[in-house]
């Protein structure tokens, strides 16, 4: 698949943020509550399900975005913290309607945070399939559900590096246990370390 090939030339944590996401797109998809949103639910939902899937759409960001593999890991965590924060006021679940836009956009966040030298929102609102006011929108309203909260201790960014790292050794096991076998180590749900806790509790990446 071309996809494959393209996460391939990518950085490792591309590919295994990727496989996260899916996982956590699929069980929020098959919630017994899941329903097509509302237009004016959220500004991260889509009205249709997009036609690309989270591994093309990673993807593609890899290839054109041009950021350093840091920045994956930066925007996963500017991910959670939205997550847990809009928990307290209104749920936002990690489904196929808004699992794009909130990529694109925390991958931007973490961009502009991180490296020196970054495209501008017109580039990655053509990257990401939207358009310059829409992207323009989403980055604020992002900023603002994560109350401007960007920057990431070294002993956070260590942390979540902690769970891609399982997760990625999860793919591997994946790989190389022959179908049907049993006894091995599965991840039951994708989830990332509490930046509230310094021992290594997990808590859901979806409300």
């Amino acid at each position: 698949m071309a996809e494959e090939e393209e996460l391939a030339d990518a950085p490792r944590v591309v590919g295994v943020l990727s496989a996260l996401l899916e996982r956590v797109v699929e069980r929020n998809d098959a919630a017994p509550d899941a329903v097509s949103p509302a237009p004016a639910s959220s500004a991260f939902r889509a009205t249709t399900r997009p036609d690309i899937s989270v591994r093309a759409y990673m993807a593609r960001i890899a290839r054109f975005a041009g950021c350093s593999p840091a920045c994956y890991v930066v925007a996963y965590v500017y991910l959670d913290r939205l997550l847990r924060r809009r928990h307290r006021h209104r749920a936002l679940a990690v489904d196929s309607y808004s699992v794009h836009r909130l990529l694109i956009t925390a991958v931007l966040a973490a961009v502009k945070f991180m490296d020196d030298v970054c495209y501008n929102n017109a580039y990655f609102a053509r990257v990401g399939g939207i358009s310059l006011p829409e992207m323009n929108y989403l980055e604020v309203d992002f900023l603002f559900a994560v109350g401007f909260d960007l920057n990431v201790s070294p002993e956070t960014f260590g942390h979540y590096c902690a769970v891609l790292h399982s997760e990625m050794l999860c793919l591997e096991l994946e790989t190389t246990t022959p179908a049907g076998s049993a006894g091995g180590p599965r991840l039951q749900h994708c989830c990332c370390l509490s930046e509230d806790d310094d021992a290594a509790t997990s808590i859901p990446i979806a409300a």
